[in-house]
């Protein structure tokens, strides 16, 4: 297990380089680590206790190079630490190892199941995902967790990590133009967190339809007043038809007076 009494005398993040000067061999390893942050954005953005690394060199000890996953999340650190924000991520001046890593494996595996995992492994990483979509007899997603210092697979398809907070499992959607299976965030009932542009769109459904139902609101409430409007109409017509039948009536009743008639005593 990593020893966190650092000297204070160590390199800042400033003083180390910030690139292994290895490109990304992938668009995947861009996008999908891209994705989960952007979803992370979102559902965590009232807080300010997590930092999510992208292709960011993790030094673990000054003078050993920086382990690159292609994401990394912390918690319990400034989500910005400055203004220029982050230039790679020391553990000795965080405090904090990262509590997931991410690997997306590329055609030619880099390690991932055997040195990166061992490394991870003996720095403490609570949670290692590979993400392998070429493998054919294998899930494309495993979840490993440390359990009494060697990691365990988790057998679920969407493994919830309740030390996160979050669940991760991988589905076919649509993100960036591009339909295929990517990474999601989940909650603890299994349910996907929505992407930014899913977000968009649903709030744009919501409002089309408010719009909607307040328009069939305005509709209802004008045939209402319409109905209202007709039943005084017809209200007013009837009190004029009373009307005409009261003076027909008195006009009659005048005419059998001057015939010597009382209208009242016609029996």
């Amino acid at each position: 297990m990593l020893d966190y009494n650092f000297p204070t005398h160590w390199p800042s993040a400033d003083e180390l380089p910030d690139s292994d000067e290895t490109p990304v061999d992938n668009e995947l390893q861009e996008l999908i680590p891209g994705l989960l942050k952007a979803i992370l954005l979102i559902i965590w953005a009232e807080r300010m206790d997590w930092f999510f690394g992208i292709d960011m060199g993790l030094y673990h000890h000054p003078k050993k190079p920086a382990i690159v996953p292609d994401a990394f999340l912390s918690l319990g650190v400034q989500r910005f630490s400055r203004e220029e924000l982050r230039p790679s991520y020391a553990v000795w001046e965080e405090k904090v190892m990262p509590i997931f890593v991410l690997e997306v494996v590329s055609p030619t595996y880099r390690q991932e199941y055997t040195d990166k995992l061992e490394e991870y492994q003996r720095l403490g990483v609570l949670y290692y995902v590979i993400y392998a979509s070429k493998r054919r007899d294998h899930p494309h997603l495993e979840v490993h967790k440390l359990v009494n210092g060697k990691y365990e697979l988790q057998p679920e398809n969407i493994v919830w990590m309740p030390e996160i907070g979050l669940g991760i499992g991988c589905e076919r959607g649509n993100y960036s133009g591009v339909t295929r299976e990517w990474l999601y965030w989940y909650d603890a009932e299994g349910k996907r967190y929505l992407t930014p542009e899913e977000q968009v769109k649903e709030s744009a459904q919501r409002l089309q339809q408010e719009s909607q139902r307040a328009q069939q609101e305005s509709q209802r409430a004008q045939q209402e007043s319409q109905r209202a409007q007709q039943e005084s109409q017809r209200a007013q017509q009837e009190s004029q038809r009373a009307d005409r039948l009261a003076e027909r009536s008195d006009r009659l009743a005048e005419r059998l007076r001057e015939l010597g008639i009382d209208p009242d005593n016609l029996n």
